[in-house]
């Protein structure tokens, strides 16, 4: 019972807010687009002159509308196709694309406190790896560096994508998705693995990990998400990232997301430490009879 007890004390905490996601560029280089046909005759407001400062291999973002007296439209994509530098030579939007530029996009997530970044090629090639702090790098390049930011509080790399966490929820991501886009590019142009090979050396297989995993989902999980009339299915394991369903009275549940974070995925990385990434595949929409609505 001690999976249900430690969800039931979270319960009263589950933050309520409403939800909006705003993706942009983090990195953007004008590369990244075809060659645009030639512009109209008045530029929009919001982009910056051909001659306007931007940090080194990042465009400027220019205003999201984060703060701004307005609310943002939910779902908003900004780009900004603006001059940028690359290496310290100045590229302007209209350059060629170039085949070997990393590019990188980050996409705040609805919760507030994470930021995906998407990036065009492997960060750890087929494995994921979860980071809960700086204590637990284990020798990892990228992750010391990341963590030297203060805001920062976990990071989970699986593939080519980041998913960075922060402390709090307030603010935008502008200025933080900046500095670590900044860091991921430059690790990546370095010729140092961004995860400690000895990481990679210690990942079992696909069917070692299956079989503790559902182990764990048989002894732990689900004797203590049955009170609620729930069940949790592992659905596949890829590499070393594991995919999973909620069923019963965890589906559509408004504790659901309290019951992966603050019970599944610490049974199951404190049983099955080499575990990566844990993703819940759940239609929670689809549910008819969650436990709490």
């Amino acid at each position: 019972m001690g999976l249900l007890d430690s969800i039931g004390r979270m319960l009263g905490k589950k933050d309520r807010e409403s939800e909006a996601v705003f993706p942009y560029q983090a990195g953007y280089k004008a590369s990244d687009q075809p060659a645009a046909p030639a512009p109209a005759p008045a530029a929009p407001a919001a982009a910056p002159s051909a001659g306007s400062a931007a940090p080194a291999a990042f465009v400027s973002l220019g205003s999201m509308g984060l703060g701004a007296a307005e609310p943002p439209k939910r779902r908003q994509v900004v780009q900004a196709f603006a001059t940028v530098t690359t290496l310290g030579a100045k590229v302007e939007s209209e350059a060629p694309a170039d085949p070997s530029a990393i590019r990188i996009k980050a996409e705040p997530q609805s919760s507030g406190d994470t930021c995906k970044f998407l990036v065009d090629r492997p960060v750890f090639a087929g494995r994921s790896w979860f980071f809960a702090g700086p204590g637990v790098t284990q020798g990892s390049p990228l992750a010391e560096k990341l963590f030297a930011i203060p805001e920062l509080d976990s990071v989970l790399i699986d593939d080519s994508t980041l998913s960075v966490t922060r402390k709090t929820k307030d603010g935008d991501w502008k200025s933080l998705a900046t500095q670590i886009g900044a860091l991921i590019r430059a690790q990546l142009e370095s010729s140092e693995p961004a995860v400690a090979t000895s990481i990679a050396e210690k990942i079992p297989g696909e069917t070692e990990i299956r079989d503790q995993i559902q182990r764990v989902i048989d002894l732990e999980v689900n004797p203590g998400v049955a009170a609620h009339s729930g069940h949790i299915s592992l659905t596949a394991v890829r590499g070393n990232s594991v995919y999973i369903k909620m069923g019963g009275g965890c589906q559509g549940c408004s504790a659901a997301d309290l019951t992966l974070k603050e019970g599944i995925h610490r049974s199951f990385r404190s049983a099955v430490p080499f575990v990566g990434a844990i993703y819940d595949e759940t239609d929670h929409k689809a549910g008819l009879n969650p436990y709490f609505r």
